[in-house]
Formats: C-alpha cells, structure tokens, sequence
C-alpha cells in the first residue's frame, strides 16, 4: 500500500516532453510533406508570374578639364568650383526632376511597346520592329493596350478592346493634361498603312518600320501611354553613388524588366548631362559673344558713318597738306580717346552691373568682365561664382522641394552681392581717377591743335573720331574672335569610363531561390507551429510518463488497443500481445496479493474517471486471464446506472444484483454461466431507483461474503469515480483496486480527482492500468515501457500476427462485413 504522507500533487507540473514532442513530429510527417508540396507550388506559380528584373551600370568620371587657350586675359570659362563640389553637382542633377523630365521627353519613354506574355505584357523595348510619332498636342489613349497586327508588308489592323479596359482617359503630352474620350466605344478595329497618319478621337499618330524590321507578319504586339509624371518618377530612383576609393568617379545603376531602355537611358541621361555640362562651362563665352555681336551691330553703322564723313572732308583737297605737321598730335590724341574710352567702357559696366545686381534676382546672363578689358580678380571670380550659384538654383527648382537648400543658395548669393558691391565701388573711384588723368590729356593736346590753321583742325577732329570707332571695332572683334576660340576649345569635365552595354547577364530578380528557400521553411514551420499548438493544447494522457509526472500512483500495466470486434480479447486471441499484457497485470495483482498477505477470495474493483475509457473491456479480459488459469471467476457488474457487462457473452440482464439486493432473488438464481470455463457473471439488473443506497445496505455486504465463498477471484465492474460516488462505497470491500485510464482519452485533470481520493484514505491498494496504448509517434510515446512484454517471441510465433488491415481492402472488408 502506498503511504499517503509521501504523495505528491504533480498537478501543476509542466515540464515539456521534447522527446514526446519530436515522436509526434515524426508521426504527422504527412502533414510536412503535404506542407511542402503546396508551398513549393505556390513559389513555383509566384515565380514564373514575375517579371524578370535587370540591372545595368554606367561609369563616369568627373575632372577638371582645363582650357589649352585660356590666359589671365581670356577669363571666359565658366567655373563649376572643385572636383568634389562638380561630384556633388552631378549627382544632384542626375537624379532630379527636371533633368529626368527631359530624358524622358526625349526618349519618349512614356510609350510602352509589349509583346502579350502567358501572365502579363512583356516590355520588348528594341525587340519590336516598328515605332511610332505621335503628336503631343493632341490626346492619346492612356493606359490601355492598343494592339498592333501586321496584315501585310505594308498595311496593320489597330484594334483596342474598350470592354476589358475601362479607362476613357486622354494624355497630351504637349503639357501632361488629361481628357476624357466622349464616344462610348466597346471593340475598335480599323486598318492603316503603315507611314500612315492616324487621327482618331482616341489616338493621333504615325506607325514607321524600322529599316532593320523582319519577320512580324501576322504578329500580335501593344502599344500603351503611361502617365509622363509616373515614368519620370519611375526613372528618377536611378542609383548615383560617388566610388568610395575615388571620389570623382560616379556609378549609376538602373533596374528595369528591359536591357534595351535601361542601357539607352542611362547612356543618354549622361550625354545630356555632358551637353548641359560644356554649354554651362561656355556660358561666359556665349554671354561675351552676344554681347560684342550685338555691340558691333549698332557700332557698324557708326563707323561708316565716321568714314563717310571724312571721305566727304578730304574730296578736292590735298591730303599730305591736310595732314603736314599734325601726325604726332593725331596719333597722341588718338591714343588718349582709346584710353578714355577704355576707361569710360569700364565704367559704364560697372555701373549696368551694380544696377544689374540691385534689380535683379537671375544672374546667369552677365557677359564677362573682360568684354570691357577689366582684369580685377576679385570682380572677375565673384561674377564667375555668381553665375554658377545662379544657374544651379535654377536647375534645382523643380528638382528640389527644399526651402533650406534654397535658402543657403540665397544667402551664399547675397554675401557675393555684398562683396562684388565693394568691389565695384573701389574699382569704379579708380577709374575716375585714370579718366580725370585721361580728360587732361586730352584737354592739353586739343589745346595744342588750335593753334593748327583750321581746316587742319577740322581734319584732325573727323580723323579722330573715325580712328576711335574703328579701334573699338577692332577690339571689340578681338575679343569676340577670343571668346569663340575659347569656347570652341572648351571640352566637358565628364567623361565616360564604361558606357552602359548589354554584355549578356544582369539579372537581378525576381530571386527564385530565396522564393523557394522561404517555401521550404514556411513549408516546415507552418505544420510545426500546428503541431505545437495541438501538443500544447492536448490535455490529454498519451504515455505512462503522462501518469508519472502527475501522479506517485504506481502503472500496474498498459494494454495495448482491442484488436477484436467484441470484448473478448483474451479468448478469442489468447497468444495475442493484448492477451500477454493482461497476463501480466495479472501476475502483478497476484504479487500483490501475496505481498498483503491474505488468503481466501481476491476481491478486484476497476473504475474510471469517467465513461469510455475501457473499465468494462478491462473487467472482462482481466476475469479471463483469471478463469484461463482455471480459478473460480465471476465478474460483478456494479454499474447499476448503465448496465454493459452482459451483452459480450450474449446474455441478458433481466435479473442480475439490484434482484438480489432487494431481496427479490436469491444469489444462484441471479449468477449466469458463460461459455467461457470457470468464468460466470453476475449482471446488475434492471436499473434502479436508487443505486447508492442498495450498494450501501446490508444485503451488499451478505453478497460480497456469500461471493467469496463460491469464487477465487471477484471482479467488481463499479461506475466512473470522477461522476457518481458508488465506487467509494466498494472500495472497502476490494483488496486491490484499478484505475483505468485511456490513452489520448483520459483528460490530465481526472487525475486530481484519484489523486484527491487517495490522499483522503477514500481509495486503497490502488493501482493505475492504462489502456488503449498504441505504439505510435504521435502520442509521444514511440517505444514502449516493457509492461506486460516481454513473453515470447515473435520468431517462434507464440504470439498470434496480428495484421492491420488498411487501405482499400479495409473498406473492402467492411463492405463484406455488411
């Protein structure tokens, strides 16, 4: 007997089985493989949906490319500052707006030509052999796929299905406006040549081949209008980065599902930047240029006027006389107007360029200081710094949405304002010091000519102004032939390293394996995280170490399932290992019997905790074995609220212990044989009433000793303790007692109740039988604890084979059955 003070609840215990639990893995590897196959399925059916995804990659180099003709006296050459502030430069406008916007006009990009694929339309982008121009003043049908099929060499049916696409919507590309097309059209099929204009509601365009084109007959291809904004955008996440280990080298990568585009428009995107790049380096050339072209526009008029004048002066007269003794004052005085109005010139710059800077707020069209020979390096490189502030910030408007960036640009300006401001005021009272110098020349050698007869004098005043016009002429057209060698001479500071080219390969996505990888361990984790669930929420017993952790009940024996059709286990199987398990629990009670030390009639009680869980199957097979080995047997049946003992012998409960109890018929006439030797079986009889109080009575008592004198072994089939108390009023008769618990049946908790029981004394000289044990994963318990094994041996066939019958040949033998 188990001594209750060392009994310990082990309710509340609940250290994980990862042994219990990786069996049961292995039992429901049909969920795993069942897993893996539909999510290596829909991996399979996601990738061969996508489209496939390109990279291509561009290198550029940024340098400081100097100009071969470029003196301190040619300062024509606009400055973009160093070579990190050029990277910056480049970057910047590469990936923005306004540059991407005309990459995009330009390439016409907005204009999908696809092929129609199994899952989606294809972008065939130089794979197509035909393009189209079409007018951007006039709307075209946006976002729905106009197909093309060529009937012949030189005509094609253009066909648009409007009842797929819903779209009515009107792109001009002219502004990027939108209309709506008014007429409700369903299927649209017209033919035209190709080279042919094409004006409809809905489309205004001209189809041309390509010289190259091939093959294309009686082939299906699409054209599609995509939103201008949405390709500019889409273009505009173009990958800039400067190389870590040499900063004036740029890498620009675009991914895109077509090589051809991606290698155009990163090409392009670097041509218009070049192009931009030199006419931004000439602009002090350009400025220069139109400024002496339109100088020397109105001066040309002035010096035929002063030739005329003097051709006029001189018709009829002797001009070595004219000129006699006035040579060395011409030249001298010739020479002071070139320097007065060299001076004049300077100031007069100065002067619309301080007026410039105080009006205006756009400084990218200033001509050059040296259109008017100033040389000062202060002015020089301020008006440089100011242009190149200016034509950046404009460049950025529509790039950048930044004030701050803005902000930074004004006040770098207004400091430049500041300075060349100073500079201009110094500069400007040095000149008029050099004029007042110049004018009292002048004033001395004028007053040197008046004493010259007079048509001398009048003479040297029409040379003189003819000579001044024509030495600024001559200047002005210098300088001019200057500012063209310079900007001729002007070569872009970007330079290719290596263009973009499809060389073969470039494939960036969709990433197949890692879809499959994900399938795998999804397919792996999905039933895992099930099984986890399930193994968590079960609450049932599945193995004897269930029992063990929650009880100190000792497990007489585990029996394993019934393999026959009624209870009967034992004698219908006897070599069977259902009958062996039984044998062994009997030889344990027997153990048992002799460890307490009586003699006389045994008396076995079975219960449960409730209904099911095999306490009858387990009465019967249990009196079997006893009856087999020729000892006087009888099974009570003491479950007088649902009566089943009987039917598994074929006999009826017409009569059985309430008859008796209630004193209605004496015990030989309520005792039924069987047809099993040395077994009989007492029924409980008709249901009664009141079932606690007849097992409480006297008469209970007088059947138990009249049994004991008739049989060796009394099995008492008593009703669940966990649901009605009748057991408990038996326990006192019963020299041992039995807990039946079925596997994956028997709910943990049920053990509180025998634990609870047998703590009060209420129960004792119990043991725990488990029931219904397969051996199988899934319960966690794969390999057994060796009760009731170990007799016999397979090999020498003691044991009957059992063979499970499955499959098509089960349903095959319970269609025969029927």
């Amino acid at each position: 007997m188990l001594d209750t003070k060392d009994f310990t609840f082990f309710e509340s215990q609940s250290n994980f089985d990862f042994k219990g639990f990786v069996l049961k893995i292995f039992s429901y590897w049909k969920w795993f493989v069942l897993s893996l196959i539909i999510a290596f399925l829909i991996a399979y059916n996601v990738n061969i949906r996508k489209e496939k995804v390109y990279g291509m990659e561009s290198l550029i180099v940024v340098k400081d490319e100097n100009n071969p003709f470029f003196t301190s006296n040619t300062s024509l050459v606009f400055n973009w500052g160093g070579v990190s502030d050029k990277v910056q430069t480049v970057i910047t406008t590469l990936k923005s707006r306004s540059h991407n916007e005309i990459v995009v006009d330009k390439l016409e990009y907005y204009i999908q030509y696809q092929t129609k694929g199994k899952y989606f339309y294809q972008d065939a982008y130089g794979n197509i052999p035909f393009y189209v121009k079409i007018d951007k003043n006039k709307g075209q049908l946006a976002f729905v796929p106009i197909k093309i099929k060529f009937i012949s060499a030189t005509q094609y049916e253009l066909s648009v299905d409007f009842n797929e696409f819903a779209s009515r919507t009107l792109i001009h590309y002219v502004d990027n406006s939108r209309s709506t097309l008014g007429a409700e059209e369903t299927l649209f099929t017209k033919r035209f040549k190709i080279d042919e204009e094409v004006d409809l509601p809905f489309l205004h365009l001209k189809l041309h081949l390509h010289s190259s084109a091939n093959d294309y007959l009686n082939k299906e291809f699409y054209l599609k209008f995509e939103d201008f904004n949405t390709t500019v955008a889409r273009y505009k996440s173009i990958d800039v980065a400067a190389d870590s280990r040499a900063q004036s080298v740029i890498s620009l990568q675009l991914t895109g599902s077509n090589k051809n585009r991606l290698v155009e428009y990163l090409n392009t995107t670097v041509d218009l930047l070049r192009k931009n790049q030199l006419n931004s380096k000439n602009l002090f050339a350009t400025n220069t240029i139109n400024f002496i072209d339109s100088t020397l526009h109105v001066m040309e008029d002035q010096i035929k006027e002063a030739e005329n004048e003097l051709k006029d002066f001189r018709k009829g007269k002797n001009v070595f006389e004219l000129e006699a003794g006035g040579e060395l004052l011409t030249q001298k005085i010739s020479e002071y107007d070139v320097q007065k109005d060299e001076t004049v010139r300077k100031i007069r710059y100065l002067d619309n360029l301080k007026s410039y800077l105080d009006k205006s707020i756009d400084f990218s069209n200033l001509p050059a200081p040296t259109v008017a020979n100033i040389e000062d390096p202060n002015i020089v490189n301020n008006v440089s710094r100011l242009i190149e502030l200016s034509k950046q910030r404009a460049e950025l408007n529509y790039a950048v949405k930044s004030g701050k960036m803005f902000s930074e640009f004004d006040v770098e300006m207004e400091a430049i304002k500041k300075v060349l401001l100073e500079n201009i005021s110094s500069s400007k009272s040095a000149l008029m010091i050099d004029l007042n110098i110049v004018n009292k020349n002048i004033s001395q050698a004028e007053s040197e000519v008046s004493r010259l007869p007079e048509q001398q004098q009048e003479h040297l005043k029409i040379s003189r102004k003819y000579n001044l016009k024509d030495n600024i002429y001559s200047t002005f057209l210098e300088k001019r032939s200057e500012a063209e060698i310079v900007k001729a001479a002007n070569i872009s500071d970007i330079d290719f390293i290596d263009p973009a080219k499809d060389v073969g390969g470039g494939l960036r996505g969709p990433k197949t394996s890692i879809n499959y990888i994900l399938a795998f361990i999804l397919g792996l984790l999905i039933p895992l995280l099930i099984i986890f669930v399930i193994v968590l929420l079960d609450n049932n017993i599945n193995a004897v170490d269930d029992i063990q952790k929650l009880t100190k009940i000792p497990v007489i024996g585990v029996i394993g399932k019934k393999n026959t059709e009624t209870n009967l286990s034992v004698f219908d199987k006897p070599k069977s290992p259902l009958a062996e398990s039984f044998r062994a629990i009997r030889s344990s009670l027997q153990f048992l019997y002799k460890k307490q030390k009586e003699d006389g009639a045994k008396i076995l009680m079975l219960t449960s905790s409730v209904s099911g869980e095999g306490k009858t199957f387990c009465s019967i097979n249990l009196a079997t074995v006893f009856a087999l080995s020729e000892k006087k047997t009888i099974i009570v049946g003491l479950d007088l609220r649902k009566p089943r003992i009987y039917g598994d012998f074929n006999l009826d409960n017409m009569v059985g212990v309430v008859n008796y109890l209630i004193g209605q018929k004496p015990l030989a006439e309520v005792i039924q044989k069987t047809h099993i030797p040395f077994l009989d079986i007492l029924s409980s009889g008709p249901i009664p009433p009141n079932p606690a109080e007849l097992l409480m009575g006297e008469s209970m008592k007088e059947m138990i000793e009249e049994l004991k004198q008739q049989y060796d072994y009394i099995i008492l089939d008593t009703p669940p303790v966990g649901l009605v108390s009748d057991a408990l009023e038996l326990a006192h008769y019963c020299d041992a007692t039995l807990y039946v618990t079925r596997q994956g049946f028997t709910k943990k908790g049920m053990l509180s109740v025998v634990n609870e029981k047998h703590k009060r004394g209420e129960l004792h000289n119990i043991s725990i039988l488990f029931n219904g044990f397969q051996n199988k994963a899934k319960y966690g318990y794969g390999y057994g604890y060796g009760y009731g094994y170990g007799y016999g041996v397979y090999g020498e066939g003691y044991h009957d084979e059992v063979t499970e019958v499955k499959g098509w040949r089960r349903l095959l033998k319970r269609k025969k059955n029927n």
